[in-house]
Protein backbone atom coordinates (compact mmCIF):
# COMPACT_ATOMS: atom_id res chain seq x y z
CA UNK A 1 0.00 0.00 0.00
CA UNK A 2 2.85 2.38 0.78
CA UNK A 3 4.26 1.70 -2.69
CA UNK A 4 1.04 3.29 -3.99
CA UNK A 5 1.80 6.42 -1.95
CA UNK A 6 5.28 6.46 -3.42
CA UNK A 7 3.81 6.34 -6.91
CA UNK A 8 1.59 9.30 -6.06
CA UNK A 9 4.56 11.25 -4.75
CA UNK A 10 6.59 10.50 -7.88
CA UNK A 11 3.68 11.68 -10.04
CA UNK A 12 3.45 14.81 -7.94
CA UNK A 13 7.10 15.61 -8.52
CA UNK A 14 6.56 15.54 -12.28
CA UNK A 15 3.50 17.82 -12.32
CA UNK A 16 3.25 21.62 -12.55
CA UNK A 17 1.61 21.71 -9.13
CA UNK A 18 4.21 19.39 -7.61
CA UNK A 19 4.79 21.40 -4.44
CA UNK A 20 1.07 21.72 -3.62
CA UNK A 21 0.26 18.08 -4.38
CA UNK A 22 3.21 16.68 -2.47
CA UNK A 23 2.28 18.81 0.55
CA UNK A 24 -1.29 17.49 0.42
CA UNK A 25 -0.02 13.89 0.26
CA UNK A 26 2.31 14.63 3.17
CA UNK A 27 -0.67 15.85 5.25
CA UNK A 28 -2.47 12.55 4.53
CA UNK A 29 0.55 10.56 5.64
CA UNK A 30 1.03 12.73 8.72
CA UNK A 31 -2.62 12.19 9.70
CA UNK A 32 -2.27 8.44 9.15
CA UNK A 33 0.86 8.34 11.31
CA UNK A 34 -0.96 10.12 14.15
CA UNK A 35 -3.94 7.74 13.90
CA UNK A 36 -1.70 4.68 13.75
CA UNK A 37 0.31 5.76 16.78
CA UNK A 38 -2.41 7.17 19.02
CA UNK A 39 -5.88 5.75 18.18
CA UNK A 40 -7.59 3.78 20.96
CA UNK A 41 -8.00 0.82 18.64
CA UNK A 42 -5.30 -0.40 16.25
CA UNK A 43 -5.88 0.33 12.55
CA UNK A 44 -4.63 -1.67 9.59
CA UNK A 45 -3.08 0.21 6.69
CA UNK A 46 -5.27 -1.72 4.21
CA UNK A 47 -8.39 -0.63 6.08
CA UNK A 48 -7.25 3.00 6.20
CA UNK A 49 -6.50 3.26 2.50
CA UNK A 50 -8.67 0.57 0.86
CA UNK A 51 -11.81 1.55 2.75
CA UNK A 52 -11.10 5.16 3.58
CA UNK A 53 -8.60 7.40 1.78
CA UNK A 54 -8.89 6.08 -1.77
CA UNK A 55 -12.72 5.67 -1.86
CA UNK A 56 -12.97 9.13 -0.28
CA UNK A 57 -10.81 10.57 -3.07
CA UNK A 58 -13.14 9.12 -5.71
CA UNK A 59 -16.45 9.81 -3.97
CA UNK A 60 -16.70 13.42 -5.16
CA UNK A 61 -16.11 12.58 -8.82
CA UNK A 62 -19.06 10.42 -9.88
CA UNK A 63 -20.81 7.27 -8.63
CA UNK A 64 -18.98 4.99 -11.08
CA UNK A 65 -15.32 5.78 -10.33
CA UNK A 66 -14.39 3.11 -7.80
CA UNK A 67 -11.42 1.44 -6.13
CA UNK A 68 -11.04 -2.36 -6.19
CA UNK A 69 -9.16 -4.16 -3.47
CA UNK A 70 -7.21 -7.25 -4.65
CA UNK A 71 -10.16 -9.61 -4.21
CA UNK A 72 -12.59 -7.29 -5.97
CA UNK A 73 -10.12 -6.62 -8.80
CA UNK A 74 -9.66 -10.35 -9.35
CA UNK A 75 -13.44 -10.79 -9.45
CA UNK A 76 -13.71 -7.95 -12.00
CA UNK A 77 -11.21 -9.66 -14.30
CA UNK A 78 -13.14 -12.92 -14.08
CA UNK A 79 -16.41 -11.12 -14.86
CA UNK A 80 -14.83 -9.52 -17.95
CA UNK A 81 -13.96 -13.01 -19.15
CA UNK A 82 -17.54 -14.08 -18.35
CA UNK A 83 -16.22 -16.88 -16.16
CA UNK A 84 -17.55 -17.33 -12.66
CA UNK A 85 -18.10 -20.04 -10.10
CA UNK A 86 -21.51 -21.62 -9.72
CA UNK A 87 -23.54 -24.78 -9.28
CA UNK A 88 -25.38 -24.76 -12.62
CA UNK A 89 -28.94 -24.45 -11.33
CA UNK A 90 -31.71 -22.02 -12.23
CA UNK A 91 -33.91 -21.11 -9.29
CA UNK A 92 -37.04 -19.11 -8.54
CA UNK A 93 -36.43 -16.74 -5.62
CA UNK A 94 -39.46 -15.71 -3.55
CA UNK A 95 -39.73 -14.18 -0.07
CA UNK A 96 -38.55 -16.98 2.23
CA UNK A 97 -38.40 -19.59 -0.56
CA UNK A 98 -36.00 -20.86 -3.23
CA UNK A 99 -37.31 -23.41 -5.73
CA UNK A 100 -35.19 -25.21 -8.31
CA UNK A 101 -36.50 -24.76 -11.86
CA UNK A 102 -33.69 -26.39 -13.83
CA UNK A 103 -30.30 -28.04 -13.38
CA UNK A 104 -27.91 -27.70 -16.31
CA UNK A 105 -26.37 -30.95 -17.63
CA UNK A 106 -22.93 -31.82 -16.31
CA UNK A 107 -22.94 -29.17 -13.56
CA UNK A 108 -22.55 -29.72 -9.79
CA UNK A 109 -26.33 -29.37 -9.30
CA UNK A 110 -27.16 -32.04 -11.86
CA UNK A 111 -24.43 -34.40 -10.64
CA UNK A 112 -25.63 -34.11 -7.05
CA UNK A 113 -29.17 -35.17 -7.92
CA UNK A 114 -30.99 -31.84 -7.45
CA UNK A 115 -34.16 -31.81 -9.56
CA UNK A 116 -36.75 -29.29 -10.78
CA UNK A 117 -39.34 -28.67 -8.10
CA UNK A 118 -36.94 -29.23 -5.20
CA UNK A 119 -37.17 -26.51 -2.56
CA UNK A 120 -33.95 -25.34 -0.94
CA UNK A 121 -34.71 -24.95 2.76
CA UNK A 122 -31.29 -23.95 4.10
CA UNK A 123 -27.83 -23.03 2.83
CA UNK A 124 -24.81 -23.45 5.11
CA UNK A 125 -27.08 -23.51 8.13
CA UNK A 126 -29.08 -20.39 7.23
CA UNK A 127 -32.82 -21.07 7.00
CA UNK A 128 -34.24 -19.59 3.80
CA UNK A 129 -37.68 -19.05 5.39
CA UNK A 130 -36.24 -16.34 7.67
CA UNK A 131 -34.71 -14.25 4.88
CA UNK A 132 -36.06 -11.55 2.58
CA UNK A 133 -35.31 -11.35 -1.16
CA UNK A 134 -32.11 -9.31 -0.82
CA UNK A 135 -30.78 -11.54 1.94
CA UNK A 136 -31.51 -14.68 -0.10
CA UNK A 137 -29.74 -13.26 -3.16
CA UNK A 138 -26.73 -12.35 -1.03
CA UNK A 139 -26.64 -15.79 0.60
CA UNK A 140 -26.82 -17.60 -2.74
CA UNK A 141 -24.12 -15.36 -4.20
CA UNK A 142 -21.77 -16.04 -1.28
CA UNK A 143 -22.47 -19.78 -1.37
CA UNK A 144 -21.14 -20.00 -4.94
CA UNK A 145 -17.64 -19.05 -3.78
CA UNK A 146 -16.95 -22.23 -1.76
CA UNK A 147 -18.37 -25.66 -0.93
CA UNK A 148 -21.98 -25.34 0.20
CA UNK A 149 -24.15 -27.47 2.51
CA UNK A 150 -27.73 -27.45 1.22
CA UNK A 151 -30.89 -28.81 2.84
CA UNK A 152 -33.61 -29.67 0.33
CA UNK A 153 -37.23 -30.76 0.56
CA UNK A 154 -38.47 -32.78 -2.39
CA UNK A 155 -42.22 -32.62 -3.20
CA UNK A 156 -44.01 -35.75 -2.05
CA UNK A 157 -41.29 -36.67 0.45
CA UNK A 158 -41.31 -35.83 4.14
CA UNK A 159 -37.61 -36.57 4.50
CA UNK A 160 -35.17 -33.66 4.32
CA UNK A 161 -32.40 -34.26 1.79
CA UNK A 162 -28.81 -33.10 2.31
CA UNK A 163 -26.53 -32.07 -0.56
CA UNK A 164 -22.91 -30.93 -0.60
CA UNK A 165 -22.19 -28.84 -3.70
CA UNK A 166 -18.74 -27.72 -4.81
CA UNK A 167 -18.84 -24.74 -7.19
CA UNK A 168 -17.07 -24.99 -10.52
CA UNK A 169 -15.81 -22.43 -13.00
CA UNK A 170 -18.37 -22.17 -15.78
CA UNK A 171 -18.88 -20.03 -18.83
CA UNK A 172 -21.93 -17.78 -18.71
CA UNK A 173 -23.10 -16.96 -22.25
CA UNK A 174 -24.35 -13.41 -22.62
CA UNK A 175 -26.79 -14.49 -25.35
CA UNK A 176 -29.06 -16.63 -23.22
CA UNK A 177 -32.35 -16.81 -25.14
CA UNK A 178 -32.88 -17.60 -28.82
CA UNK A 179 -36.27 -18.56 -30.29
CA UNK A 180 -39.04 -17.45 -32.64
CA UNK A 181 -41.79 -15.09 -31.52
CA UNK A 182 -43.68 -14.87 -34.80
CA UNK A 183 -43.70 -16.10 -38.38
CA UNK A 184 -40.12 -15.54 -39.54
CA UNK A 185 -39.45 -13.23 -36.59
CA UNK A 186 -36.64 -14.24 -34.25
CA UNK A 187 -35.96 -13.23 -30.68
CA UNK A 188 -32.53 -12.87 -29.05
CA UNK A 189 -31.93 -11.78 -25.47
CA UNK A 190 -28.52 -10.35 -24.62
CA UNK A 191 -27.93 -10.16 -20.86
CA UNK A 192 -24.55 -8.39 -21.01
CA UNK A 193 -21.70 -7.51 -23.35
CA UNK A 194 -18.58 -9.60 -22.82
CA UNK A 195 -15.70 -10.59 -25.09
CA UNK A 196 -17.73 -13.23 -26.95
CA UNK A 197 -21.09 -11.43 -27.26
CA UNK A 198 -20.71 -10.26 -30.87
CA UNK A 199 -19.91 -13.77 -32.06
CA UNK A 200 -22.73 -15.25 -29.97
CA UNK A 201 -25.25 -12.82 -31.47
CA UNK A 202 -24.14 -13.76 -34.98
CA UNK A 203 -24.35 -17.48 -34.16
CA UNK A 204 -27.85 -16.98 -32.74
CA UNK A 205 -28.97 -15.12 -35.89
CA UNK A 206 -27.65 -17.90 -38.11
CA UNK A 207 -29.41 -20.47 -35.93
CA UNK A 208 -32.68 -18.62 -36.57
CA UNK A 209 -32.13 -18.45 -40.33
CA UNK A 210 -29.73 -15.58 -40.97
CA UNK A 211 -30.75 -13.25 -43.80
CA UNK A 212 -33.88 -15.32 -44.37
CA UNK A 213 -35.42 -13.80 -41.23
CA UNK A 214 -38.30 -11.40 -41.73
CA UNK A 215 -37.31 -9.55 -38.59
CA UNK A 216 -35.46 -9.77 -35.29
CA UNK A 217 -36.32 -8.66 -31.76
CA UNK A 218 -33.10 -7.86 -29.90
CA UNK A 219 -33.89 -7.70 -26.19
CA UNK A 220 -31.49 -5.47 -24.23
CA UNK A 221 -33.75 -4.98 -21.23
CA UNK A 222 -31.92 -5.31 -17.90
CA UNK A 223 -28.60 -5.41 -19.79
CA UNK A 224 -26.13 -3.35 -17.70
CA UNK A 225 -23.55 -3.15 -20.48
CA UNK A 226 -20.00 -4.46 -20.42
CA UNK A 227 -17.23 -4.35 -23.02
CA UNK A 228 -17.58 -1.55 -25.56
CA UNK A 229 -15.64 -3.58 -28.12
CA UNK A 230 -18.43 -6.17 -28.04
CA UNK A 231 -21.05 -3.45 -28.43
CA UNK A 232 -19.22 -2.18 -31.54
CA UNK A 233 -19.02 -5.70 -32.93
CA UNK A 234 -22.73 -6.25 -32.31
CA UNK A 235 -23.75 -2.93 -33.88
CA UNK A 236 -21.64 -3.78 -36.94
CA UNK A 237 -23.86 -6.81 -37.59
CA UNK A 238 -26.70 -4.43 -38.57
CA UNK A 239 -25.21 -1.13 -39.80
CA UNK A 240 -23.70 -0.29 -43.19
CA UNK A 241 -19.87 -0.14 -43.44
CA UNK A 242 -18.44 3.26 -42.55
CA UNK A 243 -21.37 4.44 -40.40
CA UNK A 244 -20.43 6.01 -37.08
CA UNK A 245 -21.37 3.99 -33.99
CA UNK A 246 -20.16 6.11 -31.08
CA UNK A 247 -17.88 9.05 -30.26
CA UNK A 248 -15.71 9.43 -27.16
CA UNK A 249 -14.90 12.89 -25.76
CA UNK A 250 -13.08 13.79 -22.56
CA UNK A 251 -10.85 16.35 -20.89
CA UNK A 252 -7.61 14.38 -21.42
CA UNK A 253 -8.95 11.91 -23.99
CA UNK A 254 -8.61 12.88 -27.67
CA UNK A 255 -11.97 12.86 -29.46
CA UNK A 256 -12.37 9.59 -31.30
CA UNK A 257 -15.23 8.07 -33.28
CA UNK A 258 -15.75 4.35 -33.84
CA UNK A 259 -17.33 3.27 -37.13
CA UNK A 260 -18.51 0.06 -38.76
CA UNK A 261 -15.55 -1.70 -40.45
CA UNK A 262 -15.33 -1.30 -44.21
CA UNK A 263 -15.41 -5.06 -44.76
CA UNK A 264 -18.54 -5.60 -42.62
CA UNK A 265 -21.43 -7.54 -44.16
CA UNK A 266 -24.48 -6.52 -42.13
CA UNK A 267 -27.85 -8.23 -42.04
CA UNK A 268 -30.68 -6.44 -43.78
CA UNK A 269 -33.83 -7.73 -42.07
CA UNK A 270 -36.08 -5.49 -39.95
CA UNK A 271 -34.90 -4.90 -36.40
CA UNK A 272 -36.60 -3.98 -33.13
CA UNK A 273 -34.65 -3.32 -29.92
CA UNK A 274 -36.18 -3.54 -26.44
CA UNK A 275 -34.88 -1.32 -23.62
CA UNK A 276 -35.90 -0.38 -20.10
CA UNK A 277 -34.62 1.58 -17.10
CA UNK A 278 -31.91 -1.05 -16.49
CA UNK A 279 -30.53 -0.90 -20.04
CA UNK A 280 -27.18 0.86 -19.63
CA UNK A 281 -23.75 1.69 -21.00
CA UNK A 282 -22.74 -0.61 -23.91
CA UNK A 283 -26.42 -1.49 -24.44
CA UNK A 284 -27.20 2.20 -24.87
CA UNK A 285 -24.37 2.58 -27.38
CA UNK A 286 -25.96 -0.12 -29.55
CA UNK A 287 -29.50 1.25 -29.10
CA UNK A 288 -28.46 4.85 -29.75
CA UNK A 289 -26.56 3.99 -32.93
CA UNK A 290 -29.47 1.97 -34.31
CA UNK A 291 -31.91 4.77 -33.53
CA UNK A 292 -29.76 7.57 -34.96
CA UNK A 293 -29.24 5.66 -38.23
CA UNK A 294 -32.96 4.71 -38.44
CA UNK A 295 -31.91 1.05 -38.48
CA UNK A 296 -34.19 -0.18 -35.69
CA UNK A 297 -37.36 0.70 -33.83
CA UNK A 298 -36.63 1.16 -30.13
CA UNK A 299 -39.43 -0.03 -27.81
CA UNK A 300 -39.95 -0.15 -24.07
CA UNK A 301 -39.04 2.40 -21.41
CA UNK A 302 -36.31 5.09 -21.29
CA UNK A 303 -32.89 3.58 -20.64
CA UNK A 304 -30.67 4.20 -17.64
CA UNK A 305 -28.36 6.88 -19.03
CA UNK A 306 -24.84 5.65 -18.22
CA UNK A 307 -22.48 6.96 -20.86
CA UNK A 308 -19.26 7.23 -18.91
CA UNK A 309 -15.99 5.91 -20.29
CA UNK A 310 -14.45 3.79 -17.53
CA UNK A 311 -10.71 3.23 -17.75
CA UNK A 312 -9.36 0.50 -15.46
CA UNK A 313 -5.90 1.13 -14.03
CA UNK A 314 -4.01 -1.68 -12.24
CA UNK A 315 -2.27 -0.62 -9.01
CA UNK A 316 0.35 -2.27 -6.84
CA UNK A 317 -0.62 -5.08 -4.46
CA UNK A 318 -2.98 -6.52 -7.15
CA UNK A 319 -5.52 -3.72 -6.60
CA UNK A 320 -7.18 -1.62 -9.30
CA UNK A 321 -8.96 1.64 -10.03
CA UNK A 322 -11.89 2.27 -12.38
CA UNK A 323 -11.91 5.95 -13.31
CA UNK A 324 -14.27 8.00 -15.46
CA UNK A 325 -12.13 9.62 -18.14
CA UNK A 326 -14.61 10.64 -20.88
CA UNK A 327 -18.23 10.44 -22.10
CA UNK A 328 -19.95 8.49 -24.89
CA UNK A 329 -21.98 10.27 -27.58
CA UNK A 330 -24.35 8.75 -30.14
CA UNK A 331 -23.81 9.38 -33.89
CA UNK A 332 -26.19 12.37 -33.83
CA UNK A 333 -24.21 13.94 -30.97
CA UNK A 334 -26.37 13.00 -27.98
CA UNK A 335 -24.60 12.43 -24.68
CA UNK A 336 -25.73 9.05 -23.34
CA UNK A 337 -24.88 10.08 -19.77
CA UNK A 338 -27.69 11.60 -17.74
CA UNK A 339 -26.72 14.75 -15.81
CA UNK A 340 -25.54 13.89 -12.31
CA UNK A 341 -26.30 15.78 -9.11
CA UNK A 342 -23.82 18.63 -9.42
CA UNK A 343 -24.04 19.28 -5.69
CA UNK A 344 -22.38 15.91 -5.09
CA UNK A 345 -20.24 15.29 -8.18
CA UNK A 346 -17.88 17.27 -10.40
CA UNK A 347 -18.60 15.50 -13.67
CA UNK A 348 -18.36 18.73 -15.62
CA UNK A 349 -14.58 18.44 -15.59
CA UNK A 350 -14.82 15.07 -17.33
CA UNK A 351 -16.14 16.25 -20.67
CA UNK A 352 -14.88 18.99 -22.95
CA UNK A 353 -18.01 18.96 -25.15
CA UNK A 354 -21.25 18.80 -23.13
CA UNK A 355 -24.53 18.94 -25.03
CA UNK A 356 -25.86 22.45 -25.48
CA UNK A 357 -29.09 21.29 -27.13
CA UNK A 358 -31.84 18.84 -26.23
CA UNK A 359 -33.12 17.87 -29.69
CA UNK A 360 -31.14 15.98 -32.30
CA UNK A 361 -32.03 14.32 -35.60
CA UNK A 362 -31.58 10.87 -37.12
CA UNK A 363 -30.22 10.24 -40.61
CA UNK A 364 -33.74 10.60 -42.01
CA UNK A 365 -34.40 13.82 -40.08
CA UNK A 366 -36.53 12.35 -37.28
CA UNK A 367 -36.17 14.33 -34.04
CA UNK A 368 -34.68 12.39 -31.14
CA UNK A 369 -34.38 13.69 -27.59
CA UNK A 370 -31.08 14.24 -25.80
CA UNK A 371 -30.52 14.81 -22.11
CA UNK A 372 -29.23 11.34 -21.28
CA UNK A 373 -30.35 7.79 -21.92
CA UNK A 374 -32.16 6.49 -24.97
CA UNK A 375 -35.80 7.49 -25.31
CA UNK A 376 -37.82 4.74 -27.04
CA UNK A 377 -39.57 5.40 -30.34
CA UNK A 378 -42.55 3.57 -28.83
CA UNK A 379 -43.06 3.59 -25.07
CA UNK A 380 -44.46 0.22 -23.98
CA UNK A 381 -44.68 -0.85 -20.35
CA UNK A 382 -44.23 -4.39 -18.97
CA UNK A 383 -47.21 -6.42 -17.76
CA UNK A 384 -48.94 -4.80 -14.82
CA UNK A 385 -49.11 -6.56 -11.47
CA UNK A 386 -52.46 -6.44 -9.70
CA UNK A 387 -53.29 -7.88 -6.30
CA UNK A 388 -54.25 -11.39 -7.46
CA UNK A 389 -51.22 -11.76 -9.73
CA UNK A 390 -48.91 -10.59 -6.94
CA UNK A 391 -50.37 -13.04 -4.43
CA UNK A 392 -50.20 -16.00 -6.81
CA UNK A 393 -46.59 -15.24 -7.75
CA UNK A 394 -45.37 -14.45 -4.22
CA UNK A 395 -46.92 -17.63 -2.83
CA UNK A 396 -45.18 -19.78 -5.49
CA UNK A 397 -48.59 -21.17 -6.39
CA UNK A 398 -47.73 -21.59 -10.07
CA UNK A 399 -44.39 -23.28 -9.35
CA UNK A 400 -45.83 -25.60 -6.71
CA UNK A 401 -48.82 -26.51 -8.89
CA UNK A 402 -46.49 -27.30 -11.81
CA UNK A 403 -44.37 -29.54 -9.59
CA UNK A 404 -47.45 -31.41 -8.35
CA UNK A 405 -48.91 -31.69 -11.85
CA UNK A 406 -45.69 -33.11 -13.32
CA UNK A 407 -45.51 -35.78 -10.61
CA UNK A 408 -48.80 -37.15 -11.93
CA UNK A 409 -48.62 -36.32 -15.63
CA UNK A 410 -46.18 -36.53 -18.54
CA UNK A 411 -46.24 -33.54 -20.89
CA UNK A 412 -44.95 -32.94 -24.40
CA UNK A 413 -44.04 -29.66 -26.09
CA UNK A 414 -47.53 -29.40 -27.60
CA UNK A 415 -49.06 -29.28 -24.10
CA UNK A 416 -51.81 -26.71 -23.52
CA UNK A 417 -53.59 -25.67 -20.35
CA UNK A 418 -57.17 -26.93 -20.63
CA UNK A 419 -60.24 -25.59 -18.80
CA UNK A 420 -60.01 -28.68 -16.57
CA UNK A 421 -56.44 -27.79 -15.56
CA UNK A 422 -57.56 -24.22 -14.85
CA UNK A 423 -60.26 -25.58 -12.55
CA UNK A 424 -57.68 -27.80 -10.82
CA UNK A 425 -55.46 -24.78 -10.27
CA UNK A 426 -58.32 -22.74 -8.87
CA UNK A 427 -59.03 -25.52 -6.36
CA UNK A 428 -55.28 -25.62 -5.57
CA UNK A 429 -55.31 -21.86 -4.89
CA UNK A 430 -58.47 -22.08 -2.76
CA UNK A 431 -56.79 -24.77 -0.63
CA UNK A 432 -54.08 -22.17 0.01
CA UNK A 433 -56.74 -19.68 1.08
CA UNK A 434 -56.38 -17.60 -2.08
CA UNK A 435 -60.02 -16.71 -2.71
CA UNK A 436 -60.54 -14.21 -5.55
CA UNK A 437 -64.03 -13.21 -6.55
CA UNK A 438 -65.65 -14.68 -9.66
CA UNK A 439 -65.17 -11.46 -11.66
CA UNK A 440 -61.53 -11.13 -10.60
CA UNK A 441 -60.79 -14.76 -11.43
CA UNK A 442 -62.48 -14.57 -14.83
CA UNK A 443 -60.50 -11.47 -15.76
CA UNK A 444 -57.21 -13.23 -15.01
CA UNK A 445 -57.85 -16.61 -16.66
CA UNK A 446 -55.53 -15.95 -19.61
CA UNK A 447 -52.78 -14.69 -17.32
CA UNK A 448 -53.19 -17.77 -15.14
CA UNK A 449 -53.24 -20.05 -18.19
CA UNK A 450 -49.94 -18.59 -19.46
CA UNK A 451 -48.23 -18.72 -16.05
CA UNK A 452 -49.22 -22.34 -15.47
CA UNK A 453 -47.83 -23.36 -18.86
CA UNK A 454 -44.67 -21.30 -18.27
CA UNK A 455 -43.92 -23.03 -14.96
CA UNK A 456 -44.70 -26.49 -16.32
CA UNK A 457 -42.35 -25.88 -19.26
CA UNK A 458 -39.68 -24.45 -16.91
CA UNK A 459 -39.55 -27.70 -14.99
CA UNK A 460 -40.27 -30.14 -17.82
CA UNK A 461 -38.09 -28.71 -20.61
CA UNK A 462 -35.95 -25.94 -19.09
CA UNK A 463 -36.37 -22.24 -18.50
CA UNK A 464 -35.68 -21.28 -22.11
CA UNK A 465 -38.85 -23.13 -23.16
CA UNK A 466 -40.69 -21.45 -20.30
CA UNK A 467 -39.52 -18.06 -21.50
CA UNK A 468 -40.88 -18.81 -24.97
CA UNK A 469 -44.30 -19.30 -23.42
CA UNK A 470 -43.98 -16.17 -21.29
CA UNK A 471 -43.01 -14.10 -24.35
CA UNK A 472 -46.56 -14.55 -25.63
CA UNK A 473 -47.93 -12.38 -22.81
CA UNK A 474 -45.09 -9.83 -22.79
CA UNK A 475 -46.64 -6.63 -24.23
CA UNK A 476 -43.24 -5.19 -25.22
CA UNK A 477 -42.28 -8.28 -27.24
CA UNK A 478 -45.74 -8.51 -28.78
CA UNK A 479 -45.66 -4.84 -29.82
CA UNK A 480 -42.24 -5.42 -31.40
CA UNK A 481 -43.63 -8.36 -33.37
CA UNK A 482 -46.49 -6.14 -34.55
CA UNK A 483 -44.07 -3.42 -35.67
CA UNK A 484 -41.83 -5.86 -37.50
CA UNK A 485 -44.79 -7.48 -39.21
CA UNK A 486 -46.26 -4.23 -40.48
Amino acid sequence: MFRLTAVLLLAAAASPAADDLSSQVKRVMDAYAIVEGNAADPIASEQAFYQGAIPGLLRSLDPHSVFFDPGQFDQLKKMEASTQKGFGSVVSILPGRVIVLQTLPGTPSAKSGLAPGDEIMAVNGYAIARLDLDQISQLLGESRQRQAQIEVRRPGSARMMHFVLTPEEMQSPSVDRVFFVGAGIGYIRVSSFDEKTGGQVKEAIEKLGGDRLAGLVLDLRNNPGGLVTSALETASLFLRPGLKIVTVRGRHVPEKSEAVPRDAKPYGFKLAILVNEKTASASEIVSGAMQDHDRATILGEPSYGKGLVQSVFPLTEQAGLALTTALYYTPSGRSIQKPLDTARFELGATTAHPNTQSEFHTDKGRPVTGGGGIQPDLVVYPPYMNRLRAVLDASASFTDFATAYLRQNKVTEDFEVTPQILDEFQAFAIARRILPGVTEWSAEREFVRNRIKTEIFNQAFGVEKGDEVEARRDPVIQKAVEVLGS
